[in-house]
């Protein structure tokens, strides 16, 4: 008898978890959605230029830079952005100011 109630094949897995963790699980998931939205929120800047829509924006910056090279980069952002752009390269914001 003592090893029926020992053996962990006897119990069922459902009735340890209480019906209640479903229910307590959607306001700590809402709570954590609106954590990571209030950290990823950044204020718009004056400066025209690509945005930084969580990191991607910096990350795509620096690529273009990469790929494109220094003058051909600063050519698009120039025309797509205006004379005074900025962007991100290695991580830091840039100004671009060419006429």
């Amino acid at each position: 008898m003592v090893l029926e109630t020992l053996n962990p094949l006897h119990y069922n897995i459902t009735s340890l978890v209480p019906d209640t963790m479903p229910v307590a699980t959607v306001p700590i998931l809402i709570l954590m959605c609106f954590l990571f939205l209030i950290w990823n929120h950044e204020e718009t800047s004056s400066i025209p230029g690509p945005g930084y829509c969580m990191g991607i924006g910096p990350l795509l910056s620096h690529g273009r830079f990469l790929w494109m090279g220094v003058g051909n980069a600063c050519n698009y952002y120039n025309k797509t952005y205006g004379e005074f752009v900025r962007v991100w390269i290695g991580g830091e914001e840039t100004f671009i100011i060419s006429k």
